[in-house]
Parts: structure tokens; sequence; C-alpha cells
């Protein structure tokens, strides 16, 4: 059955409003009003609490839902958790239970057969894997799904039609193409050569995006949340293609697909599990008359990377990388982005991701981490 001491809300509403500093508020008492006439209390003592209300705040004004642990003695908030709002799109059999792939997620999130729920929370993915049904799916750390219930769109939210399942195959142009396209472009290709930057011009561009990381304790609007590594990649890079193109420069982007594994970190637990990761790549000149598309991800680099480089670290060598237009937001829906809406909401949900990791966990990089 589920955690009695756990609540999932889509209400979250503070008693009293937040008209005056946090700290003043929890020290006269500070309370969140949700679902079902439940309520929770941030406790003035717990070292965590100003940034929890940051948090519920942030959730509140996105009208997403949180998972909130509390103490049944006190009623103080314990732990928090922001959920998934999203629907199953693939559930693959593992040594501990399920693999799941979610829609709007390139993590791989693990149902574990050892979850004391794992009878009831199994059925309800598998249907919403028939039904197309949307589901809140909390999960900890280590995208251990611990929770599913049913989500209810309310009237003023958009409909979400289902994505497209990921299955991308490797592509390639058949070789009388590529002869006709290399004889295409041998006369013009110096002008090809001058349109691509120099290394030390793909450098100033990655530091320039390097340097709009987040701090992981305020995550102040527009950084982008590269400490955040597990999720949102698609948005991270659409937001860099964005600033690159502003800067005058012609990106594009890479997607790889793979049962991805990458040591990093900024995760607690050193790595991070991925079905798919996406990232920005320059044309950069090298040597005379030769070019090569360079990877920007800052998530994983400090310096622009050959693309096989960049697969290299991702864990699996029978992995497909497959370009495409920097304008290209989702690759399996051949979704789009122009103006920046859905990126800056994806994107505020993993600021505060990050925002609630480093509350609860310390702020990354994590010393322990090899």
């Amino acid at each position: 059955m589920p955690n009695p001491n756990a609540i999932v809300s889509t209400r979250i509403d503070f008693d009293p409003p937040l008209d005056r500093p946090a700290e003043e508020l929890l020290r006269a008492g500070l309370w969140v009003e949700l679902e079902g006439g439940r309520r929770a209390r941030l406790d003035p003592s717990d070292p965590r609490s100003s940034g929890f209300v940051q948090v519920l705040d942030g959730l509140s004004r996105l009208k997403a839902p949180v998972y909130l642990e509390i103490d049944p003695s006190n009623a103080a908030i314990t732990r928090l958790l922001i959920p998934h709002v999203t629907r199953p799109m693939s559930m693959r059999p593992s040594d501990q239970g399920y693999e799941i792939m979610l829609e709007r997620s390139h993590a791989r999130h693990v149902l574990r057969r050892d979850n004391p729920d794992f009878a009831t929370l199994e059925p309800l993915l598998r249907t919403a894997l028939d039904t197309g049904q949307l589901l809140i799916i909390p999960e900890d750390d280590a995208h251990n799904i611990i929770d599913v219930r049913g989500y209810t769109p309310g009237p003023d939210d958009a409909p979400r039609p289902p994505w497209p399942k990921p299955d991308l195959q490797p592509f390639e142009l058949p070789w009388w193409k590529r002869l006709l396209d290399w004889i295409w472009r041998w006369p013009i290709w110096p002008w090809w050569w001058f349109r691509c930057v120099s290394k030390a011009t793909a450098q100033q561009t990655f530091d320039a995006m390097s340097a709009t990381t987040c701090p992981p304790l305020t995550v102040p609007v527009p950084c982008i949340p590269f400490l955040y590594p597990d999720d949102g990649c698609w948005a991270r890079a659409h937001e860099m293609c964005r600033l690159m193109i502003n800067m005058g420069r012609k990106p594009r982007k890479v997607w790889i697909q793979g049962n991805l594994h990458v040591a990093t970190k900024n995760h607690p637990n050193c790595f991070v599990n991925w079905g798919w990761h996406v990232a920005p790549t320059l044309c950069v000149r090298r040597g005379w008359f030769w070019t090569q598309q360079m990877v920007i991800d800052p998530s994983l680099f400090s310096t622009p990377v050959p693309q096989a480089t960049w697969k290299g670290v991702q864990g699996d060598p029978n992995a497909t990388l497959t370009p495409s237009d920097a304008s290209i937001f989702h690759l399996w829906s051949n979704e789009t982005d122009p103006t920046y809406v859905k990126t800056n909401q994806v994107l505020a949900l993993y600021r505060l991701q990050l925002q609630s990791r480093a509350i609860q966990h310390g702020p990354p990089p994590y010393a322990h981490c090899p």
C-alpha cells in the first residue's frame, strides 16, 4: 500500500501566504496546504526548510505536482521529491525488476522488484503503457520509482498528445549520394571551410555556454542546469543553440540512443543512466580545408570534443548517432520550439530538480566521486 506518510499533490498553497521573507514566516509558523485537505509543516529548525519554500513556490508557479513525506508526529516535511507528469514509453525486464523509459525524460527509470508496492505499481504502469494515460510518477535520486498516481489534467492544462516511441536507426546516405555530394561541394569547398569556426572560436563558444550554469542552491533564471545531468538535455541543447545563434554561430545537434551509462561527479551516485542524449554541434576548421563537427556539451566536458569522443564516454559502443538541424526540439516527434516556450518550461522544472537535490544532498560536484 502507498506510504501513509507520503502526500502527492497538484495543489500547493502557503498558509500564511508568502508576503514576507521566508525566514520570518518560518519563525512564525508556515504550513503548506495540499490536496484532500492535508497540510504539511515547514520546520523552522530544519536548515532545509528555507530551500523547501523556494522549491514549493516554484512548483506552485509551474502548476507542477510535489511528493512530500511528513513526520507523523508533527506533520513536518522530511523529504521533498519532484515527480514526473508523463506516460511510460517502454517496460523492459531487468535484474532489478523493470527498466522503464518515460515519455518526457531521457533518463532510465527502474521499478524495483523489492519495492513493497511492486505488485500495485507494475500493473498501473503497464495499463498506462497500453492506454497512453498520463501519470504522476515520483522517484528517488537513483531514479527508482516509488509511487504511481493517475493524473487528471486541469481545465487550464494544454493537451499532451503522446510522443512517438523512440526508435532511432543509424542513418547514412548511400555511397552514390555521398559521391555526388562530394562532387558538388568540391568546387566550393574553400567557401564551406571558411563558414566553419576556428578551434579558438569553438572554445570561446563552449566557455560562453558553460558560464550559464546554475548555482545549485539558488538556480536563478535564465541559468542552464548542467549540474543536473540526469534529465532535460533536450531543453539544455535547445537553449544553447538559441544562445549560439545570437552569437552569430550556426549550430546543429547530434542525438545518441543506446544503453548509456555515464560517470559524473554531479550525481550523488557518481553516474547517470540514459536511454538517449542530445547536444549542440559546431562545424570547426581542422587543417587545410578539412572540417569536423565538434560537440558542445558542458554537462560532460570542459571543451568541445569530436562526436566519437562524446559517444565514447557514454558507455555503449553500439549506440547510434543521428544529426539534426538546430531547430529540432525533440527528434522522434520532429517537434520544434521556435518561441522557446517549451524550452523554458523544461528548464524551469530541472532548475528546481537541481535545487531540491542540492538542498537535501548538498550541492554538486560531489567530492566522494572519483
